[in-house]
């Protein structure tokens, strides 16, 4: 039954984020049509770096390059007994974009990781910062924004292998396939953007020494509202609902978890770009029985997250 459970939960989230999905488009088209009576012509505002945990659907114009510097950093968790505790952990990621075609592009990067807990149950107790890995991410953009289709889609797939586990800090061979289906509107011609992921990320890592094999996945939705406010600046809220399993495959759920936070974009010249996104956990729920009665989730999830992400283009 817990399985069974579990699946249909997983499905109404899938049909409540394609739901939402629609309206945010078919909302879009109604409020463009109002306020936009000019010729047909592409966006001038490019979302790809515009949202913060939510990733948006353009790509560049063919044979551009771009230098990206993003960090997410983890903050908060359960402690384990009396006494001081702390728990941060941040995973900076290095890359280089290029777009072979104005639809696609494709980003290499290096994974580091620096972090520091003591007394975090589950968490053993350590200091180090290291490099982690290499990612690849590529991104098609199915069609792009115009005014008569002020909405795109995108798919997003990230192959990804760390030296590291993200939540323990331990040494392993982890490999994982971040998979997003990605849809962002104008709805406000100038002003209002929104932008909403599906997330799939299943994940194996093996821990070096024991040779232990642990499987997880996880599914989640986010979405997000942006408006200009400045002739460089975007501000708007963010909201996140993440699931874990145990298992690749989304076999055993295991908790779940909501953050919202605020998102601030700036335009800092005409090539480059600064994206700050705080998201905390408001709401959290653990099937470990040792947790079930605690108002978070801290055992998957830590309490607070924050995102910087810089980028020039060339």
């Amino acid at each position: 039954m817990p399985s069974r459970f579990s699946t249909y939960v997983s499905m109404s989230v899938v049909r409540v984020a394609l739901t939402a999905a629609a309206l945010i488009l078919l909302q879009a088209s109604a409020l463009s049509a109002q306020a936009s009576g000019k010729e047909d012509e592409p966006d001038k505002v490019d979302t790809e770096n515009l949202f913060g945990f939510t990733e948006g659907t353009d790509t560049g114009k063919k044979g551009e390059q771009e230098a990206l510097v993003d960090t997410i950093s983890r903050f908060s968790k359960r402690r384990d007994g009396p006494g001081r505790s702390g728990y941060g952990a941040t995973q900076p990621l290095i890359s280089y974009q290029y777009d072979p075609t104005d639809n696609f592009t494709i980003e290499p990067g290096l994974l580091f990781d620096a972090r520091d807990s003591r007394n975090i149950a589950g968490v053993p107790d350590k200091s180090f910062g290291t490099f982690n890995g290499g990612s690849l991410e590529l991104k098609y953009q199915f069609f792009k924004r115009t005014d008569e289709r002020p909405f795109s889609l995108a798919l997003q797939v990230e192959p990804q292998y760390a030296r590291i586990t993200p939540i323990e800090g331990q040494g392993a061979d982890v490999f994982s396939v971040e998979t997003r289906l990605i849809a962002d509107a104008r709805l406000v011609p100038d002003r209002l953007w929104a932008g909403i992921n599906l997330i799939y990320d299943p994940q194996v890592a093996r821990l070096k020494g024991s040779g232990e094999v642990d499987r997880s996945s996880t599914l989640s939705v986010s979405g997000t509202l942006m408006t200009k406010v400045a002739d460089s600046l975007f501000v708007g809220p963010e909201a996140r609902y993440l699931r874990a399993y145990d298992g690749t495959y989304l076999n055993r759920f295991l908790g779940h978890a909501v953050f919202i936070g605020p998102v601030l974009h700036y335009q800092v010249m005409e090539k480059g770009f600064l994206t700050l996104a705080y998201s905390t956990q408001v709401f959290g729920h653990d099937r470990d029985p040792d947790f079930t009665d605690r108002a978070f989730n801290l055992n998957q999830f830590a309490r607070h997250a924050f995102r910087v992400r810089f980028g020039v283009e060339f």
